[in-house]
Parts: structure tokens; sequence; C-alpha cells
């Protein structure tokens, strides 16, 4: 992923070419900006993290969150926005430091980025779907929505999630010469997997994949707005489950974001190649960052038995800062 040194410019594709071509024309950041937007990312990150990992804690502390599909859906979610957010904040320090890796290396780094990207809306898509028949058959929700059942999802979501990358890749090493791997490139989707079959065929898959997403969503949000609308008991849970698929919406958004934004960034970058470093910062935070804070907002703060045992997880944990360091005042005391 190529943010700072020398970067890459990529034309916009059109239906008779999608050719790369490589610009140096993007001033490198001063060592104080550079810092600033490192240390931003960075605490960013960690934020992220500590809410993340709170929230794994709190689901492994409490085994009848193992038992509820809608629970494992959602801390599936939370670990694949984890494990994203830190491959894609590590690449970006990393960029200031090494401006080019080996074609060997840059693989796994690829296929683990967009194999994350690539799940989370599908997730979406699961979880709202969860969220309907709990609204829409609620006497037949826990015959339909079993753990093995969630379970199988989750594993097929992955599968449909890797498959792009994957044949990404069995097309590289079919076409590109193997001295190609032992090259240094910076660390690109676009410049690891050059060919130009690669983006027609995500191009197709994309369409297809958010087509299927997007109206799986909205034909979740109607019916469950219908039964709202004629509930004539339980009308607070059915609103609350309409507004969850609203809010997976807004996230889908911006999920897609990270397949919209390369093809508007370089044309923004050739209008104004002196904000070069600034584009592609904000695109950094729009399309990677900002979505991740969606997840905790969603589940951890609205969804009330998961927040209170959250809370309680908090608590704990400040309750034990407090005791260790009381602990340690009394023994530095003069006997």
């Amino acid at each position: 992923m190529a943010f700072i040194k020398n970067f890459i410019v990529v034309l916009v594709e059109n239906m008779n070419s999608s050719t790369l071509l490589l610009l140096n024309v993007i001033p490198r950041d001063s060592f104080s900006t550079a810092l600033t937007k490192n240390i931003v990312a960075m605490l960013v990150w960690l934020a992220l993290s500590i809410l993340n990992c709170s929230m794994v804690s709190t689901f492994r502390k409490h085994s009848f969150f193992y038992e509820d599909p809608r629970y494992i859906m959602f801390i599936c979610m939370v670990i694949n926005d984890g494990v994203q957010l830190t491959l894609v904040t590590s690449l970006y320090v990393v960029s200031y430091a090494f401006s080019k890796i080996l074609a060997s290396a840059c693989c796994p780094l690829i296929l683990t980025a967009v194999t994350t990207t690539r799940s989370t809306p599908l997730i979406l898509a699961g979880m709202a779907l969860e969220c309907y028949i709990s609204i829409c058959f609620p006497l037949h929700y826990s015959r339909i929505c079993t753990v093995a059942r969630t379970m199988w999802m989750i594993g097929v979501i992955f599968l449909l999630s890797l498959t792009p990358p994957i044949t990404d890749l069995f097309i590289t090493v079919a076409k590109e010469p193997p001295l190609f791997f032992h090259t240094s490139i910076f660390c690109d989707h676009s410049l690891l997997f050059r060919d130009h079959s690669i983006y027609y065929k995500n191009c197709v898959f994309d369409s297809v994949y958010f087509s299927f997403v997007f109206l799986t969503l909205l034909y979740t949000y109607y019916k469950i707005m219908l039964t709202a609308r004629a509930a004539s008991t339980d009308l607070v849970s059915a609103k609350k489950a309409r507004n969850t698929v609203l809010l997976h919406g807004v996230q889908l958004l911006l999920c897609m974001l990270a397949f919209v934004v390369p093809s508007m960034q370089a044309p923004l970058i050739q209008l104004f190649p002196m904000y070069g470093l600034e584009i592609r910062y904000v695109n950094f935070l729009l399309v990677y960052i900002i979505p991740r804070f969606l997840s905790p907002m969603i589940y951890g703060f609205r969804d009330e038995k998961f927040r209170k045992y959250w809370l309680r997880y908090f608590v704990s944990k400040a309750h034990k800062v407090d005791n260790s360091v009381t602990a340690r005042q009394f023994s530095q005391k003069p006997g």
C-alpha cells in the first residue's frame, strides 16, 4: 500500500485499458508532518484495539454469549475488523521506513487485507438476516438460527471473501515470470496483481457481491419495518432491529469506500498534485479507520445485554488497577 515516498498515481481505468502508470510527482512529507500522521494513526489504532480486545474478553468470559448467533457473528466482525485495522495501520507506518518490499512478502499481507475487507459486508448481511428472522419469525428463530449453522455461515463468508484474492494470485503466478516475486515493489494490490484480466474479474465480482449485500439489507429493513408497523406487542424490539439494519446499511456504504475511493483518488491527485499525501491520508482515515468505530457503537453501546457485561469488565479492570496502586503505596510506607 503505497502512501509515502515517490508515490504511485493510478490513472482512471476505462473499458479499453486498465494500464497503471508510475508518476513521481507527489512531494515527500516533512519529518514533523510524517511524525504527526503516524502518531495519530497509532493512537487511533491503539484506542480501537483496546475497545476490540475488551469486547472479545467480555464475550469470552460469559459462556451464554457462545450460544447466541447474534453475538457470535458480532465478535467475528470485531476480530475481522481488528485484524484488518492492525494490518493496514502497520503497512501505513512501515511505508514511511521502507518504500518497497519484496513482492513475495507483500503477497500474504495483501491477501489478508483484501480478505478481511471483503468479509465485513458479508458479515453485515448475515447479521441483518439474523435480525430479520428474530423479528419476523420469532417462533422459528431457535430452530433456524443455531450455533452450528452460524459457524457454517461464517466459514462460507470467509471462503467467499478469500476466493477473489486467491484467484488474483493464481492468475499472477501463471502470467508473471518467477523473477517478479523476487523484485521489490510498493505493497499495493494494483502493483502486485497487474494483469488486466484481474481488474475486469474483480469488477464483475464486486458488482455481484455488493448487489447481493445491498439487496439483502434493503429486503430485511423493509420486512422489519412492516413488522414494526403491524406489531401490537414487542414494538420496541422491532424498531431497534430496524434501526440496527439501517446502521448496517450505513456501515456498508462506508465499506464500499474501500472499492470506490481508489478510482477517485487518482484523478484527485492529478488535479491537486501538491496535496497528494493529504488526499491519501484523508482517504486512509475515511476508508479504514472511521468504519471501525461503528461496530462498538452498534453493539457495544446499543445492545443492553452486551453493554451491561462490557461495563462490568471496565469496572473490574479499574478496581484491579486501583487496588494495585493502593497496595503499592501501602508497601512503600515506612514501617
